[in-house]
């Protein structure tokens, strides 16, 4: 019941709102469609010897994407027809014995190590052998050559229906992924800033809180790939598709502004996690100077940073221009909470310059993650005035 439940959620999920489950719903259909259409016309129509090619090509070459799925149908039809090359060359002299299956897969191997295929290189041997299969069962020479050149003519069947497919339906313009990876990183940010304003304004940096923020430190890092993933699917949803013509589509198809604050937030995520060492530092043993103010307004400068991350992590292109209006009046909140981090560092007169203190590198790291933040809001208060 609990399987049936979930698989219902996610049938939900997946007609409500795009995303992820619509996705996948979309390109099994779609995955399903060009194999029967490819099955269609090479068992009914070409009545061929192994139509099971066809479909097989179809599914492996479509994509999220349509120029992925270009490339992805390139470079298989590529591979398999240099796979079935290297058994015609080989099979019409040494003919189908053992002898010359070795040199087959030898050959077929090596050519399989050409990086101009791509992840498509493993299916030169597969073509090969495949090859190798079909004309040791033929009987004749010309039907020996026709089975061959049926493989490819089997593969270009299913490459094209695979690309028509995916280019008549609904074809995939994902410019929202540059969204949805920039989302996840502002809210792993948020969280770890607003974990860390919470314990240092409790003086709570003991180990293991510490430990706790280096771990979610390391989370946030991945999630700066998975934005940059998201960024690139968005990029490379573009090319050939007729979408992007669409005046509905045209204000969405520039990312310099999310590479940008892809990169100024990455930089930041860096910061974050030399802060976040420093602090793993602190000795609770050290009672020589008055830290308590510096923590407490460390704190509020966190959460000033925080306040901005939340709103990058709801960032929409709809209302981009008043949500990088409200980023760059909390960009001035956060420096004016900097400068009461350098003041209390002050009062207290705590050695910044002493390296066996983390107080000097605290100071800097604050610093340094003002101008990351500033110049996020920055990045997006430019393009949203273009």
């Amino acid at each position: 019941m609990n399987r049936l439940r979930s698989c219902w959620a996610w049938c939900v999920r997946a007609w409500n709102a795009p995303g992820h489950e619509r996705y996948t719903a979309l390109l099994i259909g779609k995955s399903v469609l060009a194999a029967t259409l490819s099955w269609w016309v090479a068992h009914d129509l070409l009545r061929a010897t192994s139509p099971a090619f066809a479909p097989f090509s179809a599914v492996l070459i479509m994509n999220v994407t349509l120029s992925r799925s270009v490339w992805q149908a390139l470079r298989y039809a590529a591979a398999v027809t240099a796979g079935v090359a290297v058994q015609a060359a080989i099979g019409f002299v040494a003919g189908p014995d053992l002898f010359a299956f070795v040199v087959v897969a030898l050959v077929a191997l090596c050519v399989g190590q050409w990086p101009a295929l791509g992840e498509q290189r493993s299916q030169v041997a597969t073509a090969a052998f495949f090859a190798f299969s079909t004309y040791a069962a033929a009987t004749t020479t010309g039907d020996k050559a026709l089975q061959l050149g049926q493989i490819i003519l089997l593969v270009l069947i299913g490459c094209g229906l695979g690309l028509l497919v995916n280019l008549c339906i609904a074809p995939p313009l994902r410019y929202r992924s540059a969204e949805q990876g920039l989302h996840s990183l502002a809210a792993e940010i948020e969280y770890l800033l607003d974990d860390m304003a919470d314990g240092l304004r409790s003086g709570n940096v003991d180990a293991e809180r510490t430990e706790q923020w280096r771990r979610t430190g390391e989370r946030v890092q991945t999630a700066v790939g998975q934005a940059r993933a998201g960024l690139n699917t968005a990029e490379s949803s573009l090319p050939f598709n007729p979408r992007r013509l669409l005046p509905a589509h045209r204000g969405y198809l520039t990312f310099d502004r999310y590479r940008q604050t892809v990169n100024a937030l990455e930089r930041a995520v860096y910061q974050l996690g030399s802060l976040t060492r420093s602090l793993s530092q602190w000795r609770e043993t050290e009672n020589t100077y008055s830290y308590t103010p510096v923590l407490t307004a460390y704190a509020g400068f966190a959460e000033s940073l925080r306040d901005i991350a939340h709103v990058v992590a709801e960032l929409d292109s709809d209302t981009l221009t008043d949500q990088a209006r409200t980023m760059c009046e909390l960009a001035t909140t956060a420096q004016e909470a900097l400068q009461k981090v350098l003041g209390a560092a002050q009062d207290a007169q705590l050695p910044l310059a002493d390296a066996s203190r983390p107080y000097g590198v605290l100071v800097v790291e604050a610093s340094r993650l003002m101008e990351e933040f500033q110049n996020t809001c920055d990045v997006l208060m430019d393009t949203a005035e273009d």
